[in-house]
């Protein structure tokens, strides 16, 4: 099984179909606030397959009009996993 890379992305898709939102219309959004994101790219932050960097978490607010704390859950159950893929730094 594949190890979450992010956080967010069940609440992203969450936020995302609270606001009427396919993936292709979200990905339309996010790139005219400058993030070339294609519908496939969300279905990987959505299912936890693809990280998130902070430029990318500042569009995801933005084009779901939430604040970016807004797309964290309040007690990660994935947080040791995500931490570990992020060793090399």
């Amino acid at each position: 099984a594949a190890t979450s890379q992010n956080l967010v992305g069940l609440l992203v898709r969450r936020l995302r179909t609270e606001a009427g939102l396919s993936q292709e219309a979200f990905a339309a959004k996010s790139q005219v606030a400058g993030w070339d994101l294609s519908r496939g790219g969300l279905s990987k932050i959505e299912a936890g397959l693809r990280r998130v960097n902070d430029a990318e978490l500042w569009v995801l607010s933005q084009t779901l009009s939430c604040p970016i704390a807004g797309l964290f859950p309040n007690r990660p159950k994935k947080l040791a996993s995500v931490l570990r893929q992020g060793r090399g730094g």
